[in-house]
């Protein structure tokens, strides 16, 4: 599907983006690096559809199926969303108003967007496969249960340490600390779901 060099060539450049994003410094002689990590990012994922569209159907595409790729993908985009976040909490826990966040939010509708971008393609490359079956509704299910119990546990867990916890030690839960945390909640959620339905694809695949 790529070339010798090219698949390690766009392991660089996305890990290089998002170094710049998740670590990197605010800025370099005057340039704001944020933005560089952007247009990097965007290019690596530009140049992966083009190859991913592209691309001759061969063995990988026969072994894996549609469901898996949509959980390993699930799985990869929002734990990056995750980390992203996690990396600006800072920069979330100083805001004094959402307008600050601004470029926080666009990186996030970013990634999104090259996500949905990258599944559809995937299932432009899938569209002759059998898209579902018993098997892909079971493992589903099973994931979904186990993304439905994170959800429930991180919620009835942010909702205990928020009631519980002295007014006090309450000055940082700001509105906008409190909305990401319900986010991140919905993230660890998606996340679990993915990795269970991934799992699960992986040792039936194995097996």
């Amino acid at each position: 599907m790529f070339c010798r060099w090219q698949l390690p060539a766009l392991v660089v450049a996305a890990g290089l983006s998002f170094w710049l994003l998740l670590a990197g410094p605010e800025r370099v002689l005057g340039v704001e690096i944020g933005g560089l990590g952007i247009a990097l990012a965007a290019l690596a994922s530009w140049c992966a559809i083009h190859r991913l569209s592209t691309a001759p159907r061969g063995e990988w595409d026969e072994q894996l199926a549609p469901g898996e790729g949509r959980a390993w993908i699930g799985l990869l985009f929002t734990v990056l969303v995750a980390a992203y976040l996690l990396a600006k909490h800072a920069v979330i826990a100083s805001a004094g108003d959402y307008r600050e966040l601004g470029p926080i939010g666009t990186n996030v509708v970013l990634l999104l967007v090259v996500w949905a971008v990258i599944a559809q393609v995937m299932r432009w490359r899938w569209k002759e496969r059998v898209q579902e079956d018993e098997r892909d509704r079971q493992i589903e299910r099973h994931a979904a249960d186990w993304g439905h119990g994170t959800l429930v546990f991180c919620v009835i867990g942010l909702a205990a340490m928020l009631a519980l916890s002295p007014q006090s030690r309450l000055a940082w839960a700001t509105p906008i600390v409190t909305a990401h945390l319900l986010v991140f909640a919905l993230l660890w959620g998606s996340i679990v779901e993915h990795a269970a339905s991934a799992i699960a694809y992986w040792r039936d695949r194995r097996a």
